[in-house]
C-alpha cells in the first residue's frame, strides 16, 4: 500500500523548492534547505526524493543546467560566464555536465539550438499518484466565476508533436510516454506560442496512436532535426475559441479543469455567431496555473461564412 504524503511533508518540499529557484545562482547545502523545509537533513532529503522523484542535489543540477540552455539559447553569453552563474566551478566541469545531461555540448548547443529535454521542475503535491479510471469529483457549478472568452486566428502551422498509444487524456498520456515530453518542447527556440496538450481530430491520428498528445506549433519554414520519437505535423488554419476560467490555489488544479470542461460542454458558440468545427483542428489545452487560470480552446466556424 502506497502511503500517501502528509501536508506537512508537501509544504516543506515547496519551501524547499522555494528555496532552491531564489538561491540558484548561489551554493546551496542541505543544511540551508533543511532549515528551510524545518525537519531534519535527513528527512528533508528523504520527503524531497519521495515527492519529486529526486534527491535535492540531483534535482538543482537539473534545474541550473535547463535554466544555463536557456541563456545559451536566447542570449548566448560566454559559456564560461553561464557556468560561473550557476556555480560551476570551471568551464569544464560545466561542460561536462551539460553534455552528460543533454547529449550535446554547451558550445554545440549554443551555436544550433536544436530541441532538447529541459528538466521542468512541478510543485510537490499530495496527489502526485494518480489512478488510472479514478473519478474527480465536480465542484460546485453553481460557484463558478465568469469565465473569459476570445476568438483567435491560428494560422497555417507546423508542430513538433509526440504521439501515444491509447491516451485520450494528459494522465493516461504520461503512462504511456512519462512527464518529461513538456520539457523539451519549452526548449524550441522558434515556437510560435507555448507547448500544449492536444485532442487530434480523427483526421490527424495515425492508426495504433492516441487521440491525445502533447505538442509545440511552429512556422511552416521551421526544418531543423527532428529528436527521435517526435515528428513534425502540418495544421491548417483555423480559428479557435479560447475560455479562461478564473485563478485558482495550485492544489485545486483538477477542479479548475472540471468546472471548465462542464462550462465548455453547456456552452452556445452561436452566442458569438460560431458553431464548433471539432474536426477542423486540434482542441488543446494549456498547462494549469493557478495565477492565470485553466485555459482550454475549442475549434470553431462561422455560422454565416462570408462567400
Amino acid at each position: 500500500m502506497v502511503k500517501t504524503p502528509s501536508n506537512g511533508s508537501v509544504e516543506a518540499v515547496r519551501r524547499m523548492q522555494t528555496y532552491i529557484e531564489e538561491h540558484l545562482a548561489e551554493p546551496i547545502s542541505l543544511s540551508g534547505l533543511s532549515k528551510a523545509a524545518g525537519y531534519s537533513q535527513w528527512h528533508s532529503e528523504k520527503i524531497f526524493r519521495e515527492l519529486t522523484g529526486k534527491t535535492p542535489f540531483d534535482y538543482i543540477r537539473s534545474l541550473r543546467l535547463s535554466k544555463a540552455a536557456l541563456m545559451l539559447r536566447d542570449g548566448r553569453p560566454k559559456i564560461i560566464d553561464v557556468a560561473f552563474d550557476f556555480v560551476f566551478d570551471s568551464h569544464e566541469g560545466f561542460t561536462k555536465a551539460f553534455s552528460k545531461q543533454f547529449g550535446l555540448s554547451p558550445r554545440s548547443y549554443a551555436k544550433n539550438a536544436p530541441p532538447i529535454p529541459l528538466f521542468t521542475p512541478y510543485p510537490a503535491h499530495n496527489r502526485h499518484t494518480f489512478r488510472k479510471g479514478a473519478v474527480i469529483e465536480m465542484s460546485d457549478t453553481k460557484n463558478l466565476k465568469p469565465v473569459f472568452i476570445q476568438v483567435v486566428e491560428r494560422p497555417e502551422r507546423k508542430a513538433l508533436i509526440k504521439r501515444g498509444v491509447k491516451a485520450a487524456d494528459y494522465f493516461e498520456y504520461c503512462g504511456e510516454v512519462g512527464c518529461s515530453v513538456w520539457g523539451l518542447l519549452s526548449s524550441v527556440k522558434e515556437a510560435l506560442y507555448e507547448p500544449v496538450g492536444m485532442w487530434l481530430p480523427e483526421k490527424f491520428i495515425k492508426p495504433g496512436t492516441s487521440s491525445y498528445i502533447q505538442g509545440v506549433e511552429l512556422p511552416l519554414d521551421y526544418g531543423k532535426p527532428v529528436p527521435d520519437g517526435y515528428e513534425l505535423a502540418e495544421f491548417p488554419p483555423c480559428r479557435m475559441m479560447v475560455f479562461q476560467g478564473p485563478k485558482f490555489a495550485d492544489d485545486d488544479f483538477e477542479d479548475a479543469i472540471t468546472d471548465l470542461w462542464e462550462f465548455i460542454k453547456t456552452f452556445d458558440p452561436a452566442l458569438y455567431g460560431y458553431e464548433w468545427a471539432d474536426d477542423e483542428a486540434p482542441r488543446f489545452q494549456l498547462a494549469p496555473m493557478g495565477y492565470r487560470g485553466y485555459i482550454e480552446a475549442r475549434p470553431v466556424k462561422a455560422l454565416n461564412p462570408v462567400k
